[in-house]
């Protein structure tokens, strides 16, 4: 893919994650964290301290998502055996070294050169590079032909591109039976979108502007007959500053289960951190839908 035949969106968030990539190699939401949850030899991971210090500020809030880690790894165990996998806009390949790890035939596609190097570079760390293939890729134009897969996991990319386009491509490459899961942040509460407004060396400005809300699901139903969600992390945020001490995991499993009961509904859940949705039983594309899609590509 030549990145002159890009428009000017794609080209920022290229930059964006080449800075990003060049600094980290890999698992950046295990990267600040309780020193029993960090990823392992973290020390190799990092390629810069100090820049990392400066552009991965924060991911010491992904200290507290282990509700929502294990929800969606879960749903990944119990479905990737013996399926073909997308990981869609893979970054450094961690969730399909994930699925790889759970049995799957997964190919990771993004679309920073960066991002596609670190991920081969996991996989074969992890031992899993004879079931992983990671290729750069347009994700508003995948090279898949339609139905080409079981599941596709997407984490924390949906934001970064033009969502109609994306769920037009998830839904044509996604077999009749086959299921989606999706963990993306949430636009909805102002205190935690005043520090993406107030953090902007940690992102692009489209992404920002695009996190997600709960009309993005209503969005999805236009292309999925269904679509369901859980949302996570509110009061667990009050145990970020004590992630690396010994209070941090019993304060955690308190705060966990007052979110379990206050996020529930989609009237509180919503201002949540993150939403875990799964798209399953794609619509089918109508005659013009198709030549429109094939011309895109």
């Amino acid at each position: 893919m030549e990145e002159l035949n890009l428009d000017e969106r794609k080209l920022k968030e290229i930059e964006h994650s080449r800075r990003r990539r060049s600094i980290l190699q890999g698992f950046e939401r295990r990267a600040d964290t309780h020193p029993t949850e960090e990823a392992s030899q973290l020390q190799d991971l990092v390629r810069d301290s100090e820049a990392f210090k400066k552009h991965f500020s924060n991911m010491k809030f992904y200290s507290v998502t282990r509700a929502s880690e294990a929800y969606y790894q879960s749903w990944l165990r119990e479905r990737c055996k013996g399926h073909k996998v997308l990981d869609y806009c893979c970054g450094s390949g961690e969730n399909g070294i994930f699925a790889a790890q759970c049995g799957g035939d997964v190919i990771g596609i993004d679309i920073s050169p960066e991002g596609i190097e670190n991920a081969r570079i996991n996989a074969a760390l992890a031992g899993v590079q004879d079931r992983c293939r990671f290729d750069v890729m347009d994700g508003e134009a995948l090279d898949f032909p339609d139905d080409a897969f079981d599941i596709i996991v997407e984490y924390g990319a949906l934001h970064h591109v033009d969502f109609p386009k994306a769920m037009s491509e998830l839904r044509r490459v996604i077999r009749p039976d086959g299921k989606i899961i999706c963990i993306e942040a949430l636009k909805h509460n102002p205190l935690i979108h005043l520090y993406r407004k107030c953090t902007m060396h940690l992102r692009t400005e489209w992404e920002v502007e695009h996190i997600l809300t709960v009309d993005h699901l209503r969005q999805s139903k236009e292309h999925f007959e269904q679509v369901n969600v859980r949302f996570f992390h509110l009061a667990v945020l009050c145990a970020v500053p004590f992630r690396k001490t010994r209070l941090f995991k019993p304060l955690l499993r308190i705060l966990e289960r007052v979110d379990d009961i206050f996020l529930r509904s989609r009237l509180f859940g919503k201002y949540g951190w993150i939403m875990v949705f799964t798209l399953s039983l794609p619509k089918k594309l109508s005659g013009m839908d198709n030549r429109s899609a094939s011309q895109s590509r």
